[in-house]
């Protein structure tokens, strides 16, 4: 049976190629002993214990009554917990749907209420930001750590050991009897997963995501890098989809994984050696901090192999000759569609995303859906010749899906431009959304926690160049007449009400916006003039904001 079928062709992959349980179960079959997963504290999963760890898991889950469809939120930092949490949570057919780690106040609230999930898995320390009147329809609250959870969900709190078994000294998680081994048929076009999405014109969305489209994307992303040999690093968190992809990617093929925290400059050779890593992915401003550093007779001690750099810019051709990375690339894709656009290996010029691969359809259009001319900049569209191979839809949005997939193509909101050669570069986002060092911020959610400052009549938040490449947060406040904004005060202000990295680094007070006839702030002439003089900036003030410590 092949491991990755041709990613352009229009047949629906079968059970045993793309369904994670399915899949999980016959790797565990054909070789138990194999390594799947290394793990920063040293627990190591075979295959046969990554399927033990998925059984166990989804015993839990049934025992508090989920069922195939259901949705299960996670929200955890990379760790075997949240691996078996998700496995587990496949296998009975529900919809693995992870948190981001920094989410809190009406973020937080908005998620939890959109998913409709009644189980919670989350670590304890996590807890302590959920809100009594913002827990949705949650019944159960599952807690991964030695931490006793917040008290005001005291009464929906079960320890971690209802999950997944008391632990052993050297078995990690999988300690106990699993009992009903009668899993659900799953389907290929079932939904495996919901993925919230930054925002831009309105609450952030949660993108339904099933078996096959996963499988494409990994087919046309990663297809042709990867063996059974390969371990890939998964040091970008499980709630992202270059986690996720990555670690469904090695199960397909019969690799492994190492499963870190997130990424540190300074360690990330070390973690590449001590883990035995051959491939990765690198976003754009994780290149440019590690060729910023001194340089040392240790930078090509390493197997790693293969490399995507996601965005690509002139830093990943110097990290590729410094390092000794013999192949790098780069795709472009987002968390709705499945990676239409992948490039050569090694390619020679930066901002490049690459050409179309084999089953889909792209087109450059204009706001009105028609195709501009040759050489122009357009929205990227997009569709394919595999059913089910794109997402099928924003959950609890109809009027989103619809308008996201008008004419019967989805519209990426991302501008390009094609060369003769059929290149495709990347020019600018139609949206709102600010990329922040690999986040997606959405600026509409940054504007509701400032309008929440009693001071502030009215905010406008643009990205504006980063040193580091990609952008960083410009906050832009018209106060309340006669209020006085004071810069500090305000970062303070969200920080019980942002995820760290949504908080401006710059913040400017106005006297009045600039806006259109129709009263709406224009942010093109805001993103025009860009940051003056006249800014604020908090690392300048020395005030630092930095990620929530999650184990």
């Amino acid at each position: 049976m092949p491991e990755l079928g041709e990613v352009g062709s229009p047949e629906i992959p079968g059970v045993e190629q793309c369904v994670l349980g399915a899949v999980l179960e016959r790797r565990a079959r054909e070789h138990p002993e194999r390594t799947y997963a290394v793990f920063a504290d040293g627990t190591r999963w075979s295959y046969a214990r990554a399927w033990d760890a998925a059984e166990r898991a989804a015993c839990g889950l049934r025992g508090l009554g989920v069922d195939r469809g259901d949705r299960v939120l996670v929200w955890a930092g990379n760790g075997p917990e949240l691996l078996a949490t998700w496995f587990g949570s496949n296998l009975l057919g529900a919809v693995f749907t992870p948190l981001n780690t920094a989410y809190r106040g009406s973020l937080l609230r908005h998620a939890i209420e959109l998913s409709g999930a009644r189980v919670l898995v989350a670590e304890a320390s996590l807890t302590a930001r959920l809100e009594r009147d913002g827990l949705g329809r949650l019944e159960h609250i599952v807690v991964l750590d030695e931490g006793t959870g917040a008290a005001a969900v005291a009464e929906l709190a079960h320890d971690l050991h209802l999950l997944l078994g008391p632990r052993v000294h050297d078995s990690g998680l999988l300690a106990g009897e699993v009992r009903d081994r009668a899993w659900p048929r799953v389907r290929p076009w079932d939904t495996q997963a919901v993925v919230f999405t930054s925002g831009t014109t309105g609450p952030s969305k949660a993108v339904l995501c099933s078996y096959v489209q996963q499988y494409t994307t990994i087919s046309a992303g990663f297809g042709g890098h990867l063996s059974a040999e390969d371990r890939y690093l998964v040091n970008l968190p499980l709630f992202h989809a270059a986690g996720t992809l990555a670690s469904y990617a090695m199960l397909l093929v019969g690799g492994s994984i190492a499963v870190t925290g997130r990424f540190d400059t300074n360690d990330f050779l070390r973690t590449v050696r001590r883990f035995d890593v051959t491939t990765c992915t690198l976003l754009g401003a994780m290149v440019n901090f590690l060729t910023g550093r001194p340089p040392s007779t240790e930078d090509k001690r390493h197997r790693l192999r293969t490399v995507c750099v996601i965005p690509l810019q002139s830093e990943a051709f110097e990290f590729q000759q410094r390092y000794g990375v013999p192949t790098v690339y780069t795709v472009y894709n987002m968390t709705e569609i499945s990676a239409p656009l992948v490039s050569r290996d090694n390619p020679d010029r930066a901002g490049l995303c690459g050409r179309p691969r084999p089953g889909v359809e792209v087109r450059l259009v204009d706001p009105d859906d028609v195709e501009v001319a040759p050489g122009e900049v357009g929205e990227l569209i997009v569709r394919t010749n595999r059913p089910w191979s794109m997402s099928h839809g924003y959950l609890g949005m109809p009027e989103a899906t619809a308008a996201a997939w008008r004419n019967g193509w989805f519209h990426t909101g991302d501008c390009f431009r094609v060369d003769e050669a059929g290149d495709f570069s990347f020019v600018d986002r139609r949206k709102d959304a600010i990329r922040r060092r690999g986040e997606n911020i959405s600026s509409f959610e940054v504007e509701c926690a400032l309008g929440e400052h009693g001071a502030i009549r009215e905010a406008a938040v643009v990205g504006v160049p980063s040193e580091h490449g990609e952008e960083e947060v410009l906050a832009l406040v018209e106060p309340v007449t006669g209020a006085s904004v004071d810069e500090a005060e305000l970062i303070e202000f969200l920080r019980p009400r942002l995820p760290h990295f949504m908080i401006p680094r710059y913040l400017r007070v106005v006297g009045e916006l600039p806006r259109t006839p129709t009263n709406k702030v224009r942010k093109d002439v805001l993103r025009a003039r860009g940051l003056d003089p006249g800014a604020w900036d908090r690392e300048a003030a020395g005030i630092t904001v930095k990620r929530d410590r999650v184990s």
